[in-house]
């Protein structure tokens, strides 16, 4: 497998002010599925460090009171307790718009201010475009006596109420405020990555180039500089310890660090025209499938992005599109409701209209018929070539906000057949994979085991697996809900459809607030990334 063929090269990473390294191999990366998972794992990992070691994290939200494990700690227990043992913790924690507005302003401080008196320092960063935010999700473990130990999580989890649900997808006792029709305890369904190696390296470096940024944390937002001044709130970030040596190879994988930040003034130093990556590695992975590309993503958006499905469905005709996306937007209402909905709406009609049956567009439920939020952002393409991170398929995401996504090829093939779905000669690999049978296991009520995957191997089979299993349980409620109810969690996802008016109004509400463009004006008006 010729690795330039999937991931960005230097020229193509197009942002040569960052040290970050073009990708890293040795790596081992594993999927941690279900915030309970990933926050039991942290805990375990966290409480490990001792004097000298280095906690760094980044967060779009964190609750100060969110239980990592049933019985605690907190996260700002956890956290804090590090430093009080002689860690260094160092934190950048997006300021976040006002709670008025269903943010989480009001928490942010508050975990910030938490665990800065306990020792550590932990940042509210507003160098963001306006109306933007800092949406990566990252926490990087570091021993500098012992590199073999340092471990680093990326992904879509975000320290804060509803992500600690597990397999059973019942939901967080912790709640945030959502739609209705997600309960009191919406069930919540994340993915996280657990990452070894010299990768570490490279995310430790990403958030060094955020915290060593001169530019004013406020610099977007005057009055709230002022406020934070009144406050005596830490507006400057101390020196960081030296950056230790890249841990040592411990596993198969490349891995590629795939970023978002926007064009802003004043620059970012280490992207002074933004950066795209994120875009341009998707771009390129996504031309390269041939069988089948796979999706979970909270919104999938923006005609911009379902363009690029569109293009590959019509360039190869036994390519699919497999989509598992929440089964009603977060927020409810009627101004709220129909920016949010309008978006996806045009995204999978451009798709449906290039391939019409190859797109498959399922939501998720529990045993219990309660829907499941769907909140993870992972492509898998061809069973070789897959990405979890903190951005979702849309426009903002790859242009607007600031976004962390690490992509990643096997050295291991999987010698399941078949044993190159895409029949261009890079054969299947084991993470990418296994990552797909994990999801699709749950989705369909497979055992976790494997040994019912006999026909989720090939990708013609299992999209047809995967349709049965939907039609029959949408069958069953359209019948009443008559008889045992059948396995599987998937439905057919049939969004409500907004009516000329709405539209009329949402459309250009959902362009400029929900979906905003980050790009340089050449990038914009040349249709590039």
């Amino acid at each position: 497998m010729v690795i330039r063929e999937w991931f960005l090269t230097a020229p193509e990473r197009a942002n040569p002010a960052s040290e970050l390294p073009v990708w890293t191999s040795g790596n081992l990366a594993e999927p941690v599925i279900h915030g309970a998972a990933y926050f039991d794992r942290l805990v375990a990992e966290v409480e490990a460090l001792t004097e000298g070691d280095h906690l760094f994290f980044t967060d779009w939200r964190g609750d100060p009171d969110q239980l990592m494990r049933p019985d605690g700690p907190t996260v700002a227990e956890l956290f804090s307790r590090a430093a009080q043992r002689g860690v260094v913790v160092k934190g950048l924690i997006w300021r976040s718009h006002l709670d008025l507005l269903q943010y989480s302003e009001t928490e942010n401080r508050n975990l910030a201010e938490s665990i800065s008196a306990a020792g550590g320092e932990v940042l509210l960063d507003q160098r963001v475009r306006r109306g933007g935010s800092h949406h990566q999700k990252l926490v990087v473990l570091r021993h500098p006596r012992q590199p073999e130990r340092d471990i680093a999580f990326a992904g879509g989890i975000d320290l804060c109420h509803s992500r600690r649900d597990d397999a059973e997808h019942t939901g967080d006792p912790q709640a945030v405020r959502m739609s209705p029709r997600y309960g009191d305890r919406p069930p919540w369904h994340d993915v996280q990555l657990a990452l070894r190696g010299p990768v570490v390296g490279a995310l430790d470096r990403t958030f060094r180039e955020r915290w060593t940024d001169p530019t004013p944390l406020d610099s977007e937002n005057p009055l709230a500089y002022l406020r934070d001044r009144l406050r005596g709130s830490d507006l400057r970030a101390d020196p960081l310890p030296p950056q230790p040596p890249d841990p040592p190879p411990c596993g198969p994988h490349h891995v590629q660090v795939l970023r978002t930040y926007p064009a802003v003034r004043p620059h970012y130093p280490f992207a002074p025209d933004g950066e795209r990556t994120v875009a341009r590695g998707y771009t390129k992975a996504i031309r390269r499938a041939r069988r089948l590309i796979y999706l979970e993503d909270q919104y999938l958006w923006s005609t911009e992005v379902a363009r690029l499905f569109a293009d590959a469905l019509r360039d190869n005709p036994d390519l699919h599109l497999v989509a598992v996306v929440p089964r009603y937007p977060d927020v409810d209402g009627r101004l709220a409701l129909p920016p949010n909905m309008v978006g996806r709406e045009q995204a999978l009609q451009v798709c449906q209209e290039a391939a019409g049956d190859r797109v498959h567009v399922f939501d998720v439920e529990n045993h219990a018929g309660d829907p499941v939020y769907v909140h993870a952002k992972v492509c898998v393409v061809d069973d070789v070539w897959a990405s979890v991170g903190s951005d979702n398929f849309n426009r903002r995401s790859w242009t607007h906000d600031s976004e962390l996504s690490c992509t990643v090829l096997d050295d291991t093939r999987d010698g399941r057949p078949p044993t190159d779905p895409a029949g261009l000669g890079d054969g299947a690999r084991r993470y990418a994979r296994e990552l797909r049978l994990r999801l699709w296991r749950e989705h369909l009520d497979r055992p976790a085991d494997g040994s019912g995957d006999v026909d989720l191997l090939d990708p013609a089979q299992a999209i047809r697996a995967m349709e049965e299993t939907a039609r029959t349980l949408q069958a069953w409620y359209d019948g009443g809900r008559r008889g045992p109810r059948p396995p599987g969690r998937l439905r057919p996802h049939r969004p409500e459809r907004l009516r000329w008016w709405n539209r009329l109004w949402a459309l250009p509400v959902y362009r400029l607030v929900y979906d905003p463009d980050g790009r340089p004006l050449r990038a914009r008006r040349g249709g590039t990334w």
